[in-house]
């Protein structure tokens, strides 16, 4: 072990008194932060009248999220439930110049309308909805990054029973119609929402409960319609684009019943029900409407409405930025350190110094362990200083020029910095690997770009399709810059999660173990060659 620590400390001299070497650490350090500083430079605030910071809104638990429907509605007290039958739910699409659609009756497959009991009508507020879907059948949401699917039917384990179960899932996949209606219920007692789904009215199905803490003693109780936008893909021998427009969905619904609405005040016109465009701009405004009618049976309503009650994702629409836009210098950092790393080896090998090296340290294994930990240990520290300094900065900077930055966890914040870190490390000793195989730093330092930074420009700047995109994210060592993301990715939201808008294909420490695989995988061919080759 003294042996060994011996070797580290010889090593690591070696790098502290190379100017060169020196130099270039703080170029690692400081060109990075230089970067993402001049990157954001050109930000504009959204311009939001009156708000310092314009962005979207923020839900209950702090992430960005849209909120945009169309909500009839009257309060309901403590304890209470809203019960409906929905008999039809349609979309319409306006054409999108240079697509084939427009005016298609099939609804969005998450377009939605059901019944929900919200804090408040303000965007962001907290809420709880049973709903049915255009294609993902019946679902309970709740503070707009909940979501839970209605049990399916049970159905017979026999091969003769097979058909008929595919057919079942089809059919409660669908929206309903007048043949098929869906009853929805959601019952309130204090803070917890129940829902429940039925496919007549007598036999109920509990979907789930969520728990809203705060919600007030008198709470907004409604029907609800909205439909997200409908995009499409256009792919091209340069890569894809997409093009997005509005839709709107249509619900109708009847045998509405209301129990436990709180007394009628002033402003609700006694009682009656209310309509509400919820995240109100132009399109949603004209996209949405509603209209109320008495029927022996009991009131019906048909409601119209556009946009989406979920989490945000692909920020960068609303004109936010994520956080981890700040690292956006990380690969020139990259490049400078996988120099240090090749050259750290190769000079001694251009120099001839390698004899005397090799002659102090015979064991050739410890030798290389004891580079590779110096060049790790000097990286990791340029990148955990240059990484934070980048996010604080950055932050900073934005916030200063109004534009509003999509909110990540404390804990999401420390594993960028440090992984940001660790990648550089890891593309360190790489690029020591490669200079020990290669003996030329040129060679080395091309071959770990081509590697590790080639795929990653590639791919974040749109030129690859994002299947091949995605591909090049999974399998060389570019994968590490997964590391970084704080973008979430939700099953709820129908969207491009390309890496273009800061989404990877592999979660964060995933993509940090396929550069972890090919950095063993070259230090170990570095090892085999060190003990078989002469100086």
């Amino acid at each position: 072990m003294n042996d060994f620590l011996l070797t580290v400390r010889a090593e690591w001299t070696k790098l502290r008194t190379v100017r060169g070497w020196v130099l270039a650490l703080v170029v690692a350090l400081v060109v990075p932060v230089v970067i993402g500083l001049t990157s954001v430079n050109g930000s504009r605030s959204g311009g939001c009248p009156g708000a310092e910071v314009c962005g979207p809104p923020t839900g209950p638990g702090g992430e960005a999220v849209t909120d945009a429907f169309t909500f009839v509605h009257r309060s309901l007290g403590p304890h209470g439930s809203l019960t409906a039958r929905i008999t039809g739910l349609t979309g319409q699409r306006p054409r999108i110049p240079g697509s084939g659609g427009g005016g298609a009756p099939v609804p969005q497959a998450w377009a939605k309308a059901g019944v929900m009991v919200k804090e408040d009508t303000e965007q962001g507020a907290a809420y709880a909805a049973v709903m049915v879907t255009g294609g993902h059948g019946v679902r309970m949401q709740s503070d707009f990054t909940h979501d839970t699917a209605a049990p399916k039917a049970g159905t017979s384990s026999t091969a003769a029973s097979s058909a008929g179960a595919h057919s079942d899932a089809a059919s409660a996949a669908a929206p309903p119609t007048a043949a098929a209606p869906r009853w929805l219920r959601l019952t309130r007692a204090g803070s917890t929402l129940t829902g429940a789904t039925s496919p007549d009215g007598t036999h109920w199905t509990t979907i789930g409960t969520a728990t809203l803490p705060g919600l007030p003693a008198t709470a907004q109780a409604g029907l609800f319609t909205t439909s997200p936008e409908h995009t499409e893909v256009d792919r091209h021998a340069l890569g894809e684009s997409a093009t997005s427009g509005p839709t709107r969905a249509t619900a109708t619904f009847d045998r509405v019943t209301l129990s436990g609405a709180a007394t009628a005040n002033s402003t609700e016109s006694g009682g009656l029900w209310r309509t509400t465009v919820i995240g109100a701009d132009p399109v949603t405004a004209a996209f949405s409407a509603s209209s109320q009618r008495s029927t022996p049976a009991g009131e019906s309503f048909t409601v119209s409405g556009s946009g989406d009650i979920a989490p945000a994702v692909g920020g960068r629409a609303f004109g936010a930025r994520s956080v981890e836009d700040g690292l956006v210098g990380t690969f020139a950092g990259l490049l400078v350190l996988v120099v240090v790393g090749s050259s750290f080896v190769t000079a001694e090998y251009r120099r001839g110094l390698i004899r005397g090296t090799l002659a102090a340290q015979p064991r050739r294994g410890r030798l290389l362990a004891a580079k590779a930990l110096v060049v790790a240990a000097a990286a990791f520290a340029v990148g955990l200083v240059a990484a934070a300094l980048s996010l604080k900065l950055t932050a900073s900077r934005l916030h200063a020029k109004g534009v509003y930055v999509l909110p990540a966890a404390t804990g999401a914040e420390v594993r960028v910095v440090v992984g940001t870190a660790l990648l550089l490390a890891l593309a360190a000793v790489l690029a020591l690997g490669a200079g020990i195989l290669l003996r030329r730093g040129a060679g080395a330092v091309t071959a770990v770009a081509a590697a590790v930074v080639l795929p990653y420009i590639l791919a974040i700047s749109g030129a690859l399709p994002v299947a091949g995109a995605d591909w090049v994210l999974r399998v060389t060592p570019a994968a590490a810059f997964a590391v970084q993301q704080t973008t979430v990715r939700y099953s709820q939201v129908a969207g491009v999660y390309a890496p273009s808008d800061g989404y990877f294909p592999l979660a964060p420490w995933a993509g940090m173990a396929v550069l972890c695989g090919w950095t063993v995988l070259v230090v170990g061919a570095a090892y085999a060659v060190l003990r078989r080759r002469d100086a």
